[in-house]
């Protein structure tokens, strides 16, 4: 390891970078409803004290992006991507959700692995590349309402385009992935399938026409169709799947059901289009002939989060991976992950190389009760984005073909 690296671990500070992961817990930003104003103050205001650029833009009422910048040469830099929302509390809970409580060597809270441990990681590491004399510029972009709907990375995409037309050789998405490389990733949508029909009194049900149904049968395609997707699973990621979440519909037991709603989630590959999945359900729902019922069907997709795969040789993959192992991360393969995240946006929209990578885990912490990250992962991960942002922008950047990589596998990682 070179001088300059060794210096810029030297300044790694766990005990900051325990203070500023509790700092962000106790901020909440609990989506829905979308509370991420008192995160982005808390994470803004850290990135001022430790001499980083801070730019806000707003998304939404109360709800801003941030932007956070540690400056570099003329060149092109590198991204950080992560969010600042957090999913609802929900129940089961023994430590205070937003206490930022610190046991046995993990930080307790709600966010503490998906994923403000791992802004705290970014913002701590882009402090210790302060001096470094990069060729380019390491930003961090801390989204709003990656929980839901996707509106903060999309205003980020937008605005990277519209604007600055700023320059990123990859991003690495700081989501909790045990510190294992993550390049390839599924998508998500939600599919609505509203279904129409007329009610009546149940008395004499044939005098209506009964939406709940038909809502049956869309769901028994969406099943069919679930089944047929499980034979062509891709080799990093699994198949893509369906799976039914919600139905809603009639009014009472003795009247006739005039309408009924499916909410159907939607997992994507990559290369998938999500209004070719849309297209295919309508098409296998209007095969179903519910107009001979007296019924009628509305499909929409409000909300669709793209897939992403980066190749295993590419030099943002094979950086971060060296980094990682030189950080002190565990010994993993390169790997596929079957949650979704924002990066899968940048990858399309930015065509940026795009990995995950994290401290904490979505399978054992992120949306449970007693959420929570340890501490020496918070450390690993900070060394890990530091390492690979000097190498790929000091003076000794890794060129192409040099950097450590390991044979792609699958993980059992979900969300």
């Amino acid at each position: 390891m070179t001088p300059a690296a060794r210096d810029v671990l030297d300044r790694i500070d766990e005990e900051l970078l325990v203070r500023v992961t509790c700092e962000l817990l106790r901020a909440a930003g609990q989506n829905p409803p979308g509370e991420e104003a008192a995160t982005v103050a808390v994470l803004t205001a850290a990135a001022r004290e430790l001499g980083l650029e801070a730019v806000t833009s707003p998304v939404a009422p109360g709800r801003d992006n941030v932007r956070i910048t540690l400056a570099g040469g003329n060149g092109p830099g590198l991204l950080v991507l992560g969010h600042t929302d957090v999913v609802p509390v929900g129940d089961g809970w023994t430590t205070d959700p937003f206490g930022g409580l610190v046991k046995d060597g993990r930080i307790y809270g709600r966010g503490a692995s998906d994923m403000k441990g791992g802004l705290a990681a970014a913002l701590v590491a882009l402090a210790a590349l302060r001096g470094a004399g990069l060729s380019g510029p390491v930003e961090l972009a801390a989204v709003v309402d990656e929980e839901e709907t996707g509106k903060g990375i999309r205003a980020y995409v937008d605005e990277v385009r519209r604007t600055d037309g700023t320059a990123f050789l990859g991003c690495i998405t700081a989501e909790p992935t045990d510190l294992q490389t993550i390049i390839a990733a599924r998508g998500d949508s939600y599919l609505r399938v509203a279904i129409h029909g007329r009610a009546c009194h149940a008395g004499n049900p044939d005098d209506g026409a009964n939406a709940i149904y038909g809502a049956a049968a869309v769901i028994g395609e969406i099943e069919r169709l679930h089944a047929e997707l499980a034979a062509v699973p891709h080799p990093l990621l699994g198949p893509a799947t369906w799976s039914v979440g919600q139905i809603n519909g009639g009014t009472g037991g003795s009247i006739v059901p005039a309408d009924c709603v499916i909410v159907a989630d939607r997992r994507l590959l990559p290369g998938e289009s999500p209004a070719a999945v849309l297209d295919d359900l309508r098409v296998r729902v209007a095969a179903l002939r519910l107009e001979d019922r007296g019924l009628s069907a509305e499909l929409d997709m409000p909300m669709e989060m793209p897939a992403f795969e980066t190749p295993a040789d590419a030099d943002l993959v094979r950086v971060v991976e060296a980094a990682r192992v030189d950080a002190g991360g565990p010994e993993l393969p390169l790997a596929g992950w079957t949650a979704a995240c924002d990066g899968g946006y940048v990858a399309r929209d930015l065509g940026l190389p795009v990995v995950v990578l994290g401290p904490g885990s979505v399978t054992t912490q992120a949306h449970r009760a007693d959420e929570s990250v340890p501490i020496a992962e918070l450390v690993t991960a900070s060394r890990a984005y530091a390492l690979a942002a000097l190498r790929l922008l000091g003076d000794g950047a890794v060129s192409p073909g040099r950097g450590r990589s390991r044979r792609p596998g699958r993980t059992p990682s979900g969300g």
